[in-house]
């Protein structure tokens, strides 16, 4: 979610956010409740339950472990607490919230989707994608920034990452004969 900012607006960010410390058994979100920040896990653990109608009890969703946000849906969406989280050992969160969420990360997230699908409506191979498509391959990119004369990928490696380059160039080389 972090990932689109820029250093200034990291920066603006990190001064907004507020560290809460949270004993066993604290409820950090209650489902049902309107949502004014969004929080990260730096350390502990956390459960996501939710009540689904026509039950009492509620259900386990998830585990959240340190480095994971939560709440942000309900400022994306001006939307009630969809689930419960609760802190099911002494833990620390951090807070952030929604007027900076709203004119920091989210905008920053806009302009990063706007970016992104521009840019791959003019790759040939993509074209035939329809938004939506492009949107989802848009939010999973990660930009890596290189140097002149730095090796982006090295013949013989696994592959594990798919490349675009959005600025500057690349030259591709192959040994064709050792030596």
């Amino acid at each position: 979610m972090f990932n689109s900012l820029e250093e200034k607006e990291l920066v603006i960010v990190i001064d907004a956010i507020e560290e809460v410390s949270a004993t066993k058994g604290t409820v950090i979100i209650q489902e049902g409740d309107q949502g004014d920040c969004m929080y990260v896990l730096e350390e502990g653990e956390l459960d996501c339950t939710k009540i689904f109608p026509g039950n009492t009890e509620p259900t386990f969703l998830k585990k959240y472990a340190p480095g994971e946000g939560f709440g942000e849906l309900a400022l994306l969406y001006n939307a009630p607490r969809a689930a419960s989280i609760t802190a099911v050992t002494d833990s620390i969160v951090w807070k952030l919230d929604r007027d900076t969420f709203n004119h920091i990360v989210k905008d920053a997230a806009q302009r990063k989707r706007e970016k992104y699908d521009e840019f791959l409506k003019k790759v040939d191979i993509l074209k035939n994608m329809d938004p939506y498509e492009r949107s989802k391959l848009g939010e999973a990119f990660r930009e890596e920034n290189y140097k002149q004369g730095e090796y982006v990928i090295r013949e013989g490696q696994s592959g594990d990452k798919f490349f675009f380059v959005s600025e500057g160039t690349a030259i591709a080389t192959k040994v064709l004969q050792e030596g």
